[in-house]
């Protein structure tokens, strides 16, 4: 297993995380993510601890609190060995209250998650989406008292904005609060909007970032292709997250020339292209066996050449956005160096 920091903590964490939205929930929308039973998640956790993963990533909300409930039991004593994280935002109960991050449920939802996960703390709490009504700064005080109280030792965000993130961290630099130090963002070969904004701005200010459906719903396993769509999966159940089916088309096409070539399956390649990125601490993987779990954490072993990975990132270049082009266009302006601007631009425009 390959390890790295965490954003600009002290902490390192293992570059395949182990994602839990596959425990629990067997009778309701979670079930088609996985509805794992207790068992099923043990040996999984099992797995992956055994192969040196660190790292599960959780939330109050994946199955209704079931599966932070058969994670923490899966843990058991080797809970002190695992770098744990949860997640906070979403509805879980009728109540006017019980949804959102105002400081009552961020209070009430962290020791629920406290609960549930059989543990004395949290070692990353995440707030898991925008919440348009709760003042930021009322959301970051209370993550920070949890913080100083010994109850969460990171705190991170999850589906936010850059200029969402950078005015968090702005007001708790003016404030002297525990800052973010993750954000956990969807991003596939199929979906590399991350790197309009977000990835600069987590370079810039050393975040660590943790990818959620890195193979896009499982879009990227290797089932699916123009000649002969997979009639079982996720995907056919719950179409998420949004994709352009026919790029995915070609990229699957390309992803499977470069298997062959390393004698690897596509979702491995898939995943080693991320974990080829420096900006992505690590990916999380979402898996309802052993064998995809097992195919997964292959992937740390992937060792893609300079030729691959220009044919990946050609499959699935995505379209540069102003003001990025732009900037682009100008960096090359530098004290000391000549340009012919004017060729440029004939060569842009």
């Amino acid at each position: 297993m390959q390890y790295a920091q965490l954003g600009s903590t002290g902490t390192f964490v293992s570059r395949l995380c182990l994602g839990t939205m596959t425990f629990g929930g067997k009778n309701t929308l979670f079930g088609v993510m996985g509805g794992l039973d207790q068992s099923e998640a043990d040996r999984l956790v099992g797995m992956a601890l055994d192969a040196g993963v660190n790292f599960i990533d959780t939330a109050n909300i994946y199955a209704a609190g079931e599966s932070e409930i058969i994670t923490g039991k899966a843990l058991g004593a080797k809970r002190k060995d695992v770098v744990l994280a949860t997640k906070a935002f979403g509805r879980m109960g009728p109540g006017a209250n019980e949804v959102g991050v105002s400081r009552l449920a961020l209070m009430q939802q962290a020791e629920a998650s406290l609960k549930r996960l059989g543990t004395d703390y949290i070692d990353l709490y995440q707030i898991h989406g925008w919440d348009a009504v709760t003042p930021m700064e009322e959301s970051l005080r209370a993550l920070d008292d949890l913080v100083r109280q010994g109850k969460v030792r990171y705190i991170g965000v999850s589906n936010w904005a850059a200029w969402q993130i950078m005015k968090a961290l702005g007001i708790s630099e003016r404030r002297g609060l525990e800052k973010f130090a993750t954000l956990q963002a969807y991003y596939s070969l199929a979906g590399r909007d991350l790197e309009h904004e977000i990835v600069p701005m987590l370079e810039d200010q050393k975040l660590g970032l943790m990818t959620w459906s890195p193979l896009a719903g499982g879009a990227l396993s290797g089932k699916f292709s123009r000649d002969a769509r997979a009639n079982e999966g996720r995907r056919t159940q719950f179409d998420f997250p949004p994709l352009n089916v026919e790029k995915v088309y070609d990229l699957v096409d390309v992803l499977k020339v470069i298997a062959g070539k390393h004698g690897v399956t596509v979702a491995q390649v898939a995943l080693g292209w991320q974990l080829h990125k420096s900006y992505v601490t690590t990916v999380i993987m979402g898996a309802k066996t052993e064998a995809q779990l097992q195919d997964n954490l292959g992937s740390v072993n992937v060792a893609l050449d300079a030729e691959d990975l220009a044919a990946i990132d050609a499959a699935s270049a995505i379209t540069p956005q102003y003001p990025n082009w732009m900037i682009g266009m100008q960096s090359d302006r530098k004290p000391g160096t000549t340009r012919d601007w004017a060729a440029v631009a004939r060569s842009t425009f």
